[in-house]
């Protein structure tokens, strides 16, 4: 054996990483935490009011963060109900980091409907599917996501249309917007970063180009924490003359000033 193999075969383990019995123990839960949310929506969303769904989903979420060895970190100002909100986009837990601040009902493409179980869970808790290329199923949208926000609820999209590792964001779609520029909703940006406990940048989280959704889970289990933070920017105001392509410009910008 040479010397640099010697030396790599004795170094210590990373001080951010989980050992194994942890990483086996947060699988476990993890499984049984997600039968626990299925049993939930089947047996108990049937008999509760929406608002209930909401705490509901917020309670949940905050345990799976908590499950996967996730802290959540607020910064900005709180998020205001009725908005759409607009965040930049990383991983699959994204969602559960917003729901954990805030529930909202989330804009998401039409395939994830079919994908077993997820699919049904999605649907059940307010997942709004939009199929891409259609203009009259784009309108048939357009009315449900501004239903939800007359109701005082919160929509979140991810104007960027793909997820990245978190070290910068894509162009905004500003078509995604017109929801609630039409329905006179204002739009609250929200930034999403990660963090290793010493509060450099981590992409243990990030669920992007060829990473598979086990990758990704398995990546951020092995990590001892990973701190979520959620910076909210104050919401931004729209009416019948709002330029839909200058208002997903300005999203950006602030959510990239805060990253």
């Amino acid at each position: 054996m040479n010397t640099a193999a010697a030396a790599a075969s004795t170094a210590p383990a990373s001080r951010t990483a989980s050992p194994a019995l942890l990483r086996g123990w947060r699988s476990l839960r993890l499984a049984l935490h997600i039968a626990q949310g299925t049993l939930t929506i089947a047996l108990i969303y049937p008999f509760c009011a929406e608002p209930a769904h909401r705490r509901l989903r917020q309670r949940w979420s905050q345990r799976l963060l908590a499950i996967l060895g996730i802290r959540l970190q607020t910064a900005g100002v709180a998020v205001e109900p009725g908005c759409m909100l607009v965040a930049n986009h990383i991983s699959w837990v994204d969602i559960f980091v917003i729901n954990a601040v805030a529930p909202a009902s989330f804009v998401s493409k039409a395939e994830v409907r079919n994908w077993p179980l997820i699919g049904w869970l999605a649907a059940k808790n307010g997942t709004i599917f939009l199929r891409r290329g259609s203009r009259g199923h784009a309108k048939i949208i357009n009315a449900e996501t501004a239903a939800q926000l007359d109701a005082g609820r919160n929509v979140a999209i991810f104007p960027e249309g793909t997820t990245t590792d978190g070290s910068h964001v894509l162009d905004f779609h500003a078509a995604l917007l017109q929801p609630a520029i039409a329905a006179g909703h204002a739009v609250q940006p929200v930034a999403l970063s990660y963090h290793a406990p010493d509060g450099s940048f981590s992409r243990a989280a990030a669920y992007d180009g060829d990473v598979s959704l086990g990758q990704c889970i398995a990546s951020i289990i092995a990590e001892r924490e990973i701190i979520a933070r959620v910076q909210a920017v104050a919401p931004l105001a729209t009416g019948p003359h709002t330029d839909r392509r200058s208002l997903a410009r300005e999203a950006r910008e602030l959510i990239l000033a805060r990253l």
